[in-house]
């Protein structure tokens, strides 16, 4: 195994909590974390550290009020500084989840997602991406930047095309799952369109 996922479904029990901090500390593995698993750092965020492995952490922004101890309005009025000094600061891959998503790496480079629509703003939006960075970190461990920010810009396009499809209201979490496959093959194509122009 080389990816951990942890986070989404567990609870805020003190007993999970606990848990999952023994785990993240003790991962020698690239670990992803993201819903009660970044609650669980709630007050104590000092022990997130990506130095021993990769750390991957994706909250939106009221969990990063949480790690913070801001309010959201406050995180909200600064998240390309918010974003870029934790994950300076704890040495970790932050995905500050939203409108134009936020990928900030440990060195203070900020990749802003221009991929994914309102309609994404549903219950389990956020663990479908989970899911998709442990897969492509799982496929790429030795390219952990470039995964999660193929990861992100695939999950917003996927949403993108369930746009198209089912349309911004209707639109549920699982939809995203049912659409990658055709968000690859658009990706695909203007990967296709960009080689053909490079070539003539």
């Amino acid at each position: 195994k080389n990816v951990l996922a942890i986070g989404p479904g567990i609870s805020r029990n003190p007993e999970s909590a606990e848990f999952v901090r023994t785990v993240v500390q003790s991962a020698r593995v690239a670990v992803v974390l993201d819903a009660d698993g970044l609650n669980a750092f709630e007050g104590c965020a000092q022990k997130l550290d990506g130095k021993p492995r990769p750390l991957v952490l994706t909250p939106h922004p009221g969990e990063m009020a949480r790690l913070v101890g801001l309010s959201v309005p406050d995180v909200q009025r600064d998240r390309v500084g918010i974003a870029r000094s934790f994950a300076r600061e704890h040495n970790l891959i932050l995905v500050l989840k939203g409108h134009r998503t936020l990928i900030a790496a440990p060195d203070g480079t900020i990749w802003v997602n221009t991929t994914g629509n309102p309609g994404m703003a549903k219950g389990g939006s956020g663990d479908v991406l989970t899911g998709m960075i442990a897969g492509v970190l799982a496929q790429h461990p030795e390219r952990v930047l470039e995964s999660v920010v193929a990861a992100v810009y695939m999950h917003g396009l996927s949403g993108d095309v369930a746009r198209n499809v089912v349309g911004e209201y209707t639109m549920v979490a699982t939809d995203l799952l049912s659409m990658l496959p055709f968000a690859f093959q658009r990706l695909q194509q203007r990967a296709a369109e960009k080689l053909t122009l490079l070539s003539e």
